[in-house]
């Protein structure tokens, strides 16, 4: 492992005070350099701090909701310092640090700085995978890896980052020969790290680090590896790859012996599987009827989503959280295989009497803290065709599916025309509604036309 500077925890392969490089494991492809991973440091807060250089080097964390009981989805570096992170609940941050500086998230300006911060990695080297909205990986080209020139480049990266991008933002960077040790390397150094792995000194440097550190590894896959006989990463990798596979279970249990040995395996194939909003309601807005309103709010921007993507939906899922319960309460019905907005709405309203009585007995009555609405087993649309209904007389019922398409398609239009409500389906005025804009979710990007719905 190669750190600029020098690498925050020791190489495991120590003995006699001498730092020996073990050699290639046997029957191991050559393993270059070839990937390099970028993580922007404390991102919705860096650029918070950046827009407004008031909060620069002051302890600031960025939420969803002017509240207390709200949590915080990003912390900068300076907050970070007195223990806050992401998830870190408003009330409690503000115990922490006196000086604390809580602002509104603004996901548009967010999302606005990753296209910019992306185009700038393009300048450099060619984005291969965009990971989320504040991680890249490029792969790095044979003229392009030895240890040297890919160390300058990174270096060119955060330069032009500063430069053109923010002078308040930075990043960390990993490089390794594989994406899984990449990201690893990155999370190392923070803020404004460079760590890098190289063969010859994999897996032995990563011996020191916990079974937790690598992607992929939680509570549930650290017990069951504890359960065969695996308690760090040195004694599943000093196994042979089969048995480390069964330690791990499931197909392909052995590709992470693989890939901590540096070898670099393509990706297995993923598909979108679900597609849905969630919203922490604002404490005035936590009884029954408002979040009725935000849930048809949220069905309302799901099912956008899923026209825009070219998908339909066969299960529609309400899922919600009380004030008085850390664990999630949820339901389902089938749906017809549709995209229509007024399918959705209608299934979703006979969902609502089951949620009701859940939350009937609850001490303090019904308070609801957070509202949710998923669309579930989606399929493509693949070739449209014009429905055989589509000329009947407009009440007839089996021209019903066939009217609500198109005027969810028409909705569409104006409010990507227009700005967000332009049109929409029930009550939005008269203070009864939070207001619910597109957010950012782990690992997804929103796509410009959904700030507009």
């Amino acid at each position: 492992m190669l750190a600029v500077p020098a690498p925050c925890r020791p190489p495991a392969n120590v003995a006699d005070g001498r730092t020996r490089a073990a050699p290639p494991a046997p029957d191991l492809p050559p393993r270059p350099l070839r990937w390099l991973f970028l993580d922007l440091n404390s991102y919705f807060a860096s650029v918070e701090q950046q827009l407004q250089p008031s909060l620069r080097g002051r302890p600031v964390i960025v939420a969803p909701v002017g509240s207390d009981t709200t949590v915080a989805i990003a912390a900068s570096i300076e907050a970070k310092r007195f223990g806050i992170g992401t998830g870190t609940p408003v009330w409690e941050a503000k115990q922490k640090c006196r000086e604390l500086v809580v602002t509104p998230a603004r996901h548009d300006r967010y999302v606005e700085f990753h296209d910019r911060i992306v185009a700038e990695v393009w300048r450099h080297l060619p984005v291969t995978r965009v990971c989320s909205i504040d991680e890249v990986a490029c792969r790095l080209l044979d003229n392009e890896n030895d240890r040297e020139g890919v160390v300058a480049l990174a270096h060119r990266i955060k330069a032009g980052i500063r430069a053109n991008v923010g002078d308040y933002l930075s990043c960390s960077i990993g490089i390794a020969p594989n994406r899984l040790l990449a990201k690893l390397a990155s999370d190392l150094q923070k803020p404004d790290g460079l760590v890098v792995f190289e063969a010859a000194q994999l897996p032995q440097d990563l011996y020191a680090l916990k079974l937790r550190d690598i992607c992929g590894i939680g509570a549930k896959m650290e017990r069951r590896l504890a359960r065969d006989g695996v308690n760090d990463i040195r004694q599943y990798c000093e196994r042979r790859p089969r048995d480390a596979g069964n330690a791990w279970g499931g197909v392909d249990g052995d590709r992470l012996w693989y890939l901590l040995h540096g070898i670099d395996l393509p990706d297995k194939p993923t598909q979108s599987r679900t597609i849905g909003h969630s919203h922490v309601l604002s404490p005035s807005k936590r009884g029954l009827e408002p979040a009725r309103l935000t849930a048809r709010r949220l069905a309302l921007k799901a099912a956008s989503r899923l026209r825009r993507k070219g998908y339909r939906a066969r299960l529609l899922i309400l899922h919600a959280r009380f004030e008085d319960d850390k664990s999630a309460w949820r339901t389902s019905i089938k749906l017809p295989v549709t995209g229509d907005s007024f399918v959705v709405l209608q299934h979703l309203d006979a969902l609502f009497p089951r949620l009701r009585e859940a939350g009937r007995l609850r001490p303090g009555g019904f308070r609801l803290r957070m509202i949710g609405v998923t669309l579930a087993e989606i399929e493509p649309v693949g070739g449209d065709q014009g429905s055989l209904f589509a000329h009947l007389d407009p009440s007839d019922p089996l021209a019903r599916e066939t009217r609500g398409f198109a005027l969810s398609q028409a909705m569409d239009r104006i409010n990507e025309r227009f700005g967000r409500n332009a049109v929409s389906v029930g009550p939005l005025n008269g203070g009864r509604l939070d207001r619910v804009g597109t957010k950012i979710a782990f690992g997804r990007i929103p796509e410009p036309g959904e700030f507009h719905e």
